[in-house]
Protein backbone atom coordinates (compact mmCIF):
# COMPACT_ATOMS: atom_id res chain seq x y z
CA UNK A 1 0.00 0.00 0.00
CA UNK A 2 3.23 2.37 0.43
CA UNK A 3 4.16 1.36 -2.52
CA UNK A 4 1.14 1.98 -4.20
CA UNK A 5 0.63 5.41 -2.44
CA UNK A 6 4.01 6.79 -3.27
CA UNK A 7 3.85 6.09 -6.99
CA UNK A 8 0.36 7.46 -6.83
CA UNK A 9 1.88 10.92 -5.19
CA UNK A 10 4.48 10.87 -7.68
CA UNK A 11 2.22 11.20 -10.63
CA UNK A 12 0.22 13.85 -8.88
CA UNK A 13 3.32 16.31 -8.77
CA UNK A 14 3.80 15.31 -12.40
CA UNK A 15 0.57 16.39 -13.25
CA UNK A 16 0.11 19.02 -11.75
CA UNK A 17 3.63 20.30 -13.10
CA UNK A 18 2.50 19.62 -16.71
CA UNK A 19 -0.40 21.09 -16.33
CA UNK A 20 1.10 24.74 -15.11
CA UNK A 21 3.30 24.51 -18.33
CA UNK A 22 0.39 24.07 -20.24
CA UNK A 23 -1.57 26.82 -19.10
CA UNK A 24 1.68 29.30 -19.24
CA UNK A 25 2.21 27.70 -22.56
CA UNK A 26 -1.13 28.20 -23.82
CA UNK A 27 -1.65 31.82 -22.47
CA UNK A 28 1.27 33.32 -23.01
CA UNK A 29 1.09 32.27 -26.74
CA UNK A 30 -2.76 34.48 -26.91
CA UNK A 31 -2.31 37.64 -29.94
CA UNK A 32 -1.79 40.71 -27.97
CA UNK A 33 0.13 42.65 -25.78
CA UNK A 34 -1.68 42.42 -21.90
CA UNK A 35 -0.50 45.73 -20.76
CA UNK A 36 -1.94 47.54 -24.27
CA UNK A 37 -5.05 45.69 -23.52
CA UNK A 38 -5.61 46.69 -19.74
CA UNK A 39 -4.31 50.35 -20.46
CA UNK A 40 -6.79 50.80 -24.12
CA UNK A 41 -5.90 51.71 -27.17
CA UNK A 42 -5.03 55.44 -26.76
CA UNK A 43 -2.21 54.47 -23.93
CA UNK A 44 1.15 55.99 -24.58
CA UNK A 45 3.74 53.97 -25.79
CA UNK A 46 6.01 54.78 -22.13
CA UNK A 47 2.85 54.53 -20.03
CA UNK A 48 2.59 50.57 -22.25
CA UNK A 49 6.37 49.84 -21.25
CA UNK A 50 6.16 50.73 -17.60
CA UNK A 51 3.11 48.30 -16.77
CA UNK A 52 5.21 45.91 -19.12
CA UNK A 53 7.82 45.81 -16.53
CA UNK A 54 5.30 46.00 -13.64
CA UNK A 55 3.77 43.02 -14.67
CA UNK A 56 7.16 41.21 -16.07
CA UNK A 57 6.77 40.60 -19.46
CA UNK A 58 10.08 41.88 -19.83
CA UNK A 59 11.57 38.84 -18.61
CA UNK A 60 12.19 35.77 -20.74
CA UNK A 61 9.03 33.41 -20.90
CA UNK A 62 11.39 30.32 -18.80
CA UNK A 63 12.26 32.65 -16.34
CA UNK A 64 9.27 34.14 -16.04
CA UNK A 65 7.11 30.28 -15.64
CA UNK A 66 10.29 29.36 -13.26
CA UNK A 67 9.28 32.47 -11.07
CA UNK A 68 5.73 31.77 -11.08
CA UNK A 69 5.93 28.26 -9.77
CA UNK A 70 8.20 29.04 -7.19
CA UNK A 71 6.17 32.02 -6.03
CA UNK A 72 3.19 29.75 -5.70
CA UNK A 73 4.86 26.97 -3.81
CA UNK A 74 5.69 29.91 -1.21
CA UNK A 75 1.80 30.87 -1.32
CA UNK A 76 2.47 33.98 -3.76
CA UNK A 77 0.26 34.04 -6.60
CA UNK A 78 1.14 37.37 -8.08
CA UNK A 79 -0.88 40.52 -8.52
CA UNK A 80 -3.85 41.23 -10.36
CA UNK A 81 -3.23 43.44 -13.52
CA UNK A 82 -6.87 44.53 -13.21
CA UNK A 83 -7.74 44.33 -9.57
CA UNK A 84 -4.57 45.38 -7.92
CA UNK A 85 -4.87 42.84 -5.33
CA UNK A 86 -3.29 39.85 -4.60
CA UNK A 87 -4.52 36.63 -6.75
CA UNK A 88 -4.21 34.49 -3.00
CA UNK A 89 -7.00 36.39 -1.57
CA UNK A 90 -9.27 36.94 -4.51
CA UNK A 91 -9.05 32.95 -4.91
CA UNK A 92 -9.14 32.58 -1.13
CA UNK A 93 -12.33 34.39 -1.42
CA UNK A 94 -13.96 33.11 -3.82
CA UNK A 95 -13.24 29.38 -2.60
CA UNK A 96 -16.05 30.04 0.31
CA UNK A 97 -18.46 29.84 -2.80
CA UNK A 98 -17.08 27.38 -5.36
CA UNK A 99 -15.76 24.66 -2.66
CA UNK A 100 -19.33 24.34 -1.14
CA UNK A 101 -21.27 24.22 -4.20
CA UNK A 102 -19.10 21.42 -5.54
CA UNK A 103 -19.28 19.52 -2.13
CA UNK A 104 -22.90 19.96 -2.21
CA UNK A 105 -23.50 19.00 -5.58
CA UNK A 106 -21.72 15.41 -5.10
CA UNK A 107 -23.16 14.82 -1.96
CA UNK A 108 -26.64 15.15 -3.70
CA UNK A 109 -24.95 13.30 -6.78
CA UNK A 110 -24.83 10.38 -4.72
CA UNK A 111 -27.25 10.44 -2.06
CA UNK A 112 -29.49 10.09 -5.15
CA UNK A 113 -27.23 8.32 -7.83
CA UNK A 114 -26.73 5.44 -5.84
CA UNK A 115 -29.56 4.39 -4.00
CA UNK A 116 -31.79 4.97 -7.48
CA UNK A 117 -29.61 2.57 -9.08
CA UNK A 118 -29.39 -0.47 -6.27
CA UNK A 119 -33.22 0.26 -6.97
CA UNK A 120 -33.53 -0.67 -10.26
CA UNK A 121 -30.83 -3.41 -10.43
CA UNK A 122 -32.83 -4.50 -7.56
CA UNK A 123 -35.98 -4.44 -9.77
CA UNK A 124 -34.27 -4.91 -13.26
CA UNK A 125 -36.92 -5.55 -15.74
CA UNK A 126 -39.53 -4.58 -13.79
CA UNK A 127 -41.29 -1.38 -14.37
CA UNK A 128 -39.54 0.38 -11.20
CA UNK A 129 -36.21 -0.02 -13.31
CA UNK A 130 -37.73 1.24 -16.42
CA UNK A 131 -39.01 4.33 -14.85
CA UNK A 132 -35.82 4.80 -13.25
CA UNK A 133 -33.66 4.45 -16.45
CA UNK A 134 -35.64 6.65 -18.08
CA UNK A 135 -35.66 9.59 -15.44
CA UNK A 136 -31.78 8.85 -15.17
CA UNK A 137 -31.15 9.44 -19.71
CA UNK A 138 -33.48 11.96 -19.32
CA UNK A 139 -31.46 13.74 -16.62
CA UNK A 140 -28.24 12.80 -18.81
CA UNK A 141 -29.96 14.85 -21.61
CA UNK A 142 -30.56 18.01 -20.12
CA UNK A 143 -27.76 21.03 -19.78
CA UNK A 144 -27.67 21.95 -15.91
CA UNK A 145 -27.54 25.67 -16.87
CA UNK A 146 -31.12 24.62 -18.65
CA UNK A 147 -32.19 22.85 -15.66
CA UNK A 148 -30.67 25.53 -12.94
CA UNK A 149 -33.34 28.55 -15.08
CA UNK A 150 -36.66 25.83 -14.47
CA UNK A 151 -35.29 25.56 -10.80
CA UNK A 152 -35.72 29.09 -10.88
CA UNK A 153 -39.04 29.31 -12.41
CA UNK A 154 -40.30 26.69 -9.84
CA UNK A 155 -38.73 27.80 -6.60
CA UNK A 156 -37.95 31.29 -6.72
CA UNK A 157 -40.17 32.98 -9.10
CA UNK A 158 -43.07 30.47 -8.76
CA UNK A 159 -42.69 29.47 -5.08
CA UNK A 160 -40.77 31.67 -3.94
CA UNK A 161 -39.19 29.12 -1.43
CA UNK A 162 -35.32 30.19 -2.54
CA UNK A 163 -33.59 33.00 -4.10
CA UNK A 164 -33.04 33.61 -7.63
CA UNK A 165 -29.61 34.34 -6.98
CA UNK A 166 -26.91 36.36 -5.47
CA UNK A 167 -24.75 35.02 -2.60
CA UNK A 168 -24.54 36.41 1.14
CA UNK A 169 -21.16 35.71 2.73
CA UNK A 170 -21.08 32.88 5.20
CA UNK A 171 -19.78 35.19 7.63
CA UNK A 172 -23.03 37.50 7.84
CA UNK A 173 -25.60 34.66 7.88
CA UNK A 174 -24.88 30.85 7.33
CA UNK A 175 -28.78 30.13 7.00
CA UNK A 176 -28.80 32.26 3.83
CA UNK A 177 -25.34 31.39 2.42
CA UNK A 178 -26.36 27.78 2.56
CA UNK A 179 -30.19 28.44 1.07
CA UNK A 180 -27.89 30.56 -1.62
CA UNK A 181 -26.15 27.22 -2.68
CA UNK A 182 -29.45 24.97 -2.64
CA UNK A 183 -30.55 25.52 -6.63
CA UNK A 184 -27.01 25.96 -8.29
CA UNK A 185 -26.07 22.46 -6.41
CA UNK A 186 -28.97 20.70 -7.85
CA UNK A 187 -28.62 22.08 -10.93
CA UNK A 188 -24.58 20.52 -10.90
CA UNK A 189 -26.19 17.60 -9.53
CA UNK A 190 -28.68 16.67 -11.75
CA UNK A 191 -26.92 15.12 -14.86
CA UNK A 192 -24.07 13.36 -12.11
CA UNK A 193 -26.89 11.91 -10.01
CA UNK A 194 -28.50 10.36 -13.42
CA UNK A 195 -24.71 9.09 -14.45
CA UNK A 196 -24.32 7.36 -11.07
CA UNK A 197 -27.56 5.51 -11.07
CA UNK A 198 -26.72 4.31 -14.77
CA UNK A 199 -23.07 2.99 -13.28
CA UNK A 200 -24.52 1.68 -10.47
CA UNK A 201 -27.21 -0.16 -11.81
CA UNK A 202 -24.97 -1.94 -14.54
CA UNK A 203 -22.32 -2.78 -12.33
CA UNK A 204 -25.05 -4.51 -9.71
CA UNK A 205 -26.63 -6.50 -12.63
CA UNK A 206 -22.86 -7.78 -13.56
CA UNK A 207 -22.41 -8.47 -9.82
CA UNK A 208 -25.83 -10.39 -8.98
CA UNK A 209 -24.48 -12.82 -12.01
CA UNK A 210 -21.73 -13.99 -10.09
CA UNK A 211 -20.59 -17.53 -8.38
CA UNK A 212 -20.32 -15.68 -5.47
CA UNK A 213 -24.06 -14.33 -4.95
CA UNK A 214 -25.50 -17.57 -6.48
CA UNK A 215 -23.68 -19.27 -3.57
CA UNK A 216 -24.90 -16.50 -1.00
CA UNK A 217 -28.60 -16.99 -2.14
CA UNK A 218 -27.98 -20.89 -1.83
CA UNK A 219 -27.40 -20.32 2.14
CA UNK A 220 -30.55 -18.80 2.53
CA UNK A 221 -29.72 -15.21 1.77
CA UNK A 222 -32.46 -12.95 -0.44
CA UNK A 223 -31.41 -11.66 -3.71
CA UNK A 224 -31.46 -8.27 -1.53
CA UNK A 225 -29.20 -9.52 1.52
CA UNK A 226 -27.15 -10.98 -1.06
CA UNK A 227 -26.46 -7.75 -2.83
CA UNK A 228 -26.74 -5.62 0.02
CA UNK A 229 -23.57 -7.62 2.24
CA UNK A 230 -21.55 -9.04 -0.56
CA UNK A 231 -22.44 -7.17 -4.39
CA UNK A 232 -22.49 -3.41 -3.13
CA UNK A 233 -19.07 -3.40 -2.08
CA UNK A 234 -17.54 -5.06 -5.58
CA UNK A 235 -20.42 -2.97 -7.54
CA UNK A 236 -18.32 0.37 -5.78
CA UNK A 237 -14.88 -0.30 -7.91
CA UNK A 238 -16.18 1.11 -11.34
CA UNK A 239 -18.25 3.55 -9.26
CA UNK A 240 -15.36 5.18 -7.10
CA UNK A 241 -13.82 5.89 -10.43
CA UNK A 242 -16.72 7.91 -11.89
CA UNK A 243 -17.05 9.79 -8.82
CA UNK A 244 -13.48 10.97 -9.24
CA UNK A 245 -14.28 11.94 -12.79
CA UNK A 246 -17.39 13.69 -11.79
CA UNK A 247 -16.24 15.90 -9.25
CA UNK A 248 -14.48 17.44 -12.26
CA UNK A 249 -17.01 17.77 -14.19
CA UNK A 250 -18.64 19.52 -11.26
CA UNK A 251 -15.72 22.17 -11.10
CA UNK A 252 -15.81 22.75 -14.64
CA UNK A 253 -19.77 22.95 -14.41
CA UNK A 254 -19.37 26.09 -11.66
CA UNK A 255 -18.22 28.46 -14.29
CA UNK A 256 -21.34 28.26 -16.21
CA UNK A 257 -24.11 27.57 -13.46
CA UNK A 258 -22.17 30.53 -11.02
CA UNK A 259 -22.85 32.83 -14.36
CA UNK A 260 -26.35 31.43 -14.37
CA UNK A 261 -26.89 32.27 -10.66
CA UNK A 262 -24.66 35.24 -10.17
CA UNK A 263 -22.95 33.59 -7.62
CA UNK A 264 -18.97 35.37 -6.95
CA UNK A 265 -17.54 31.73 -6.92
CA UNK A 266 -14.61 30.69 -8.66
CA UNK A 267 -15.71 29.74 -12.14
CA UNK A 268 -16.97 32.87 -12.35
CA UNK A 269 -13.88 35.08 -11.29
CA UNK A 270 -11.53 33.09 -13.90
CA UNK A 271 -14.54 33.83 -16.74
CA UNK A 272 -13.81 37.68 -16.04
CA UNK A 273 -10.24 37.68 -15.33
CA UNK A 274 -10.45 35.89 -19.02
CA UNK A 275 -12.52 38.60 -20.12
CA UNK A 276 -10.09 41.19 -18.77
CA UNK A 277 -6.98 39.65 -20.11
CA UNK A 278 -5.27 39.26 -16.48
CA UNK A 279 -3.47 36.76 -16.86
CA UNK A 280 -1.91 36.14 -13.99
CA UNK A 281 -5.11 35.96 -12.44
CA UNK A 282 -6.18 33.58 -14.79
CA UNK A 283 -3.31 31.29 -14.04
CA UNK A 284 -3.91 31.19 -10.64
CA UNK A 285 -7.67 30.46 -10.36
CA UNK A 286 -6.77 27.29 -13.27
CA UNK A 287 -4.13 25.74 -11.18
CA UNK A 288 -6.00 26.14 -7.99
CA UNK A 289 -9.04 24.27 -10.27
CA UNK A 290 -6.60 21.97 -11.19
CA UNK A 291 -5.31 20.96 -8.07
CA UNK A 292 -8.48 20.31 -6.97
CA UNK A 293 -9.42 17.93 -9.41
CA UNK A 294 -6.10 16.36 -9.18
CA UNK A 295 -6.24 15.80 -5.75
CA UNK A 296 -9.58 13.99 -6.08
CA UNK A 297 -8.39 11.87 -8.67
CA UNK A 298 -6.13 11.26 -5.79
CA UNK A 299 -8.12 10.06 -3.28
CA UNK A 300 -10.25 8.14 -5.82
CA UNK A 301 -7.40 6.01 -6.90
CA UNK A 302 -6.35 5.11 -2.73
CA UNK A 303 -10.01 4.42 -2.24
CA UNK A 304 -9.73 2.19 -4.73
CA UNK A 305 -6.92 0.87 -3.47
CA UNK A 306 -8.57 0.32 0.24
CA UNK A 307 -11.96 -1.36 -1.24
CA UNK A 308 -10.10 -3.51 -4.10
CA UNK A 309 -7.17 -5.15 -1.61
CA UNK A 310 -5.89 -6.75 -5.91
CA UNK A 311 -4.31 -3.51 -5.88
CA UNK A 312 -2.24 -3.55 -3.31
CA UNK A 313 -0.65 -6.99 -3.87
CA UNK A 314 0.50 -5.51 -7.53
CA UNK A 315 1.99 -2.66 -5.67
CA UNK A 316 4.02 -4.86 -3.18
Amino acid sequence: MILFSLRRFIGFAVTLLVAALVIFWLLDLLPGDPAQFVLGINATPESVARLRLQMGLDVPAPERFVGWIWGMLGGDFGVSYTQRAPVSELIWGRLGVTLPLSVFAMVISVVVGLPLGILAARRRGKPLDTVVMIVAQTGIAIPNFWFGMLLTLLFAVTLRWLPPGGFTPWHENPGAAFRGLILPSLALALPQASILARVMRTALVDVTSQDYIRTARAKGLTLGQAVWRHGVRNALLPVLTILGLQFAFLVAGTIIVENVFYLPGLGRLILTAILERDLILVRGATIILILAVTATMLLTDLAYALVDPRLRERSA
